[in-house]
């Protein structure tokens, strides 16, 4: 079976910017996977993503027969890389010897939310790469319409964040740069999780959730914006343990993301669920 041709020093550059720099990985409209199972994943599920393939002798002597044959049958273009030099290009410490450029996903902000059920989680200042992928894994997993980033969240195409989503950055609506603002015209309540408040209702209060939903989590150490907070038709609060100060964004995201979920829909379609705060 032929190999690969070889990856150029061009090639391998173009690599290092995506995986490093924000403006290249938006210009190009691409971003970059790494590792055996979600590169496995993504020939398998989602071909027509990728735009190229970089795989190492390391990764092909690993390889079983039915990866050989679905790899090779895709029709992106492929490129071998030696181990050494693979190990300088990947931004993983134990490299596996295999990543894939991939197209990043379009999705339709409006379509999104005029759907006449709208679940979703916001993320304002979110600066931790594992954060951000840890909440879009969440939401994918159950079955959220989408996550919403504000515009100086950690780029959702970064590495450290994809291989925190587990592969469901492709599967999930995400939109960066967004403003707050704009999901009252498409009739979303925010509820915010804060810490402290006088007017916060612990979240087991809440009976009921609006039909268009936007749940708001805040910057790792700082919390959501105030104004955020003030426009929240709902400021709710997770109870903790005497001695524990806070939750970790991500696990704040995650409660509450899985609690509204199971909760039923107002009665009468409205955005006044019990637990309403003015």
């Amino acid at each position: 079976m032929l190999q690969p041709p070889v990856l150029t020093r061009a090639g391998a550059s173009r690599i290092r910017h995506l995986l490093r720099d924000t403006k290249a990985r938006s210009r190009e409209a691409a971003f970059v996977l790494e590792g055996a199972k979600s590169c496995r994943d993504l020939i398998h599920q989602s071909p027509q993503a990728i735009l190229s393939l970089i795989v190492s002798p390391r990764f092909l002597c690993m390889e079983t027969e039915a990866d050989r044959r679905a790899r090779t049958q895709l029709p992106a273009s492929q490129f071998l890389c030696s181990d050494i030099d693979f190990d300088k290009l990947t931004d993983v410490e134990m490299s596996q010897g295999i990543l894939a450029v991939v197209r990043q996903p379009r999705w339709d902000e409006a379509h999104v939310l005029k759907q006449s059920c709208v679940l979703g989680l916001y993320g304002d200042r979110l600066q931790d790469p594992a954060n951000v992928g840890a909440i879009i894994r969440t939401a994918a997993a159950l079955n959220l319409s989408g996550v919403w980033l504000s515009a100086d969240s950690a780029d959702h195409f970064a590495p450290k964040v994809v291989r925190a989503t587990a592969g469901t950055i492709l599967s999930l609506p995400v939109f960066h740069a967004w403003d707050w603002r704009a999901f009252s015209s498409y009739g979303c309540d925010i509820y915010s999780a804060i810490l402290a408040s006088t007017d916060r209702v612990p979240i087991r209060k809440i009976q009921t959730r609006p039909s268009r939903l936007m749940i708001a989590v805040g910057n790792e150490g700082a919390g959501l914006a105030s104004d955020i907070v003030k426009a929240s038709r709902v400021r709710f609060s997770i109870p903790l343990a005497e001695g524990v100060e806070s939750l970790n964004v991500a696990a704040t995201a995650a409660i509450s993301a899985f609690y509204f979920s199971g909760l039923r829909l107002d009665s009468d379609g409205g955005s006044r669920g019990s637990g309403h705060s003015a």
